[in-house]
């Protein structure tokens, strides 16, 4: 019966690591996980402003993604519940346009507002990471 708890939780933890490998870790430290082949969810260490989303972000579509400096991010889901982890902040972003309503159309990003439809440059929600505060 131990020999069979020590595997069951062996598995477990390979497991974890498995999903964990998948994730990406943003130069501030947040995590950014695929949703689906075009939309992925920036989720930060502990609430976090517009800026760690958006660096994360720009981040992630730089590094990971290979997308152009000049490329477009877009909020594809404003603030929300993560759909990949348990946390209660997350934010998805896509490199696709979004379409819109006619009345909601899509327009460059005020940082905080995290608006479905706001748009940043790769090159300029990268730079949001040289601009985060640093600790004491």
């Amino acid at each position: 019966m131990k020999n069979l708890s020590l595997a069951t939780i062996a598995a477990c933890l390979l497991g974890l690591t498995v999903s964990d490998a998948s994730a990406f870790t943003s130069r501030d430290g947040s995590r950014v996980n695929p949703v689906s082949d075009a939309v992925f969810e920036v989720i930060p260490k502990t609430g976090g402003s517009g800026r760690n989303y958006w660096c994360a972000a720009g981040d992630y579509a730089q590094r990971a993604l290979k997308a152009r400096w000049e490329a477009r991010l877009y909020i594809a889901r404003s603030r929300g519940t993560s759909e990949t982890t348990n946390r209660r902040s997350a934010v998805q972003f896509t490199l696709q346009s979004i379409p819109t309503a006619s009345s909601e159309q899509a327009r460059n990003a005020a940082v905080n507002t995290l608006t479905r439809g706001d748009t940043m440059r790769v090159r300029d929600a990268f730079n949001l990471c040289q601009q985060l505060p640093v600790g004491f």
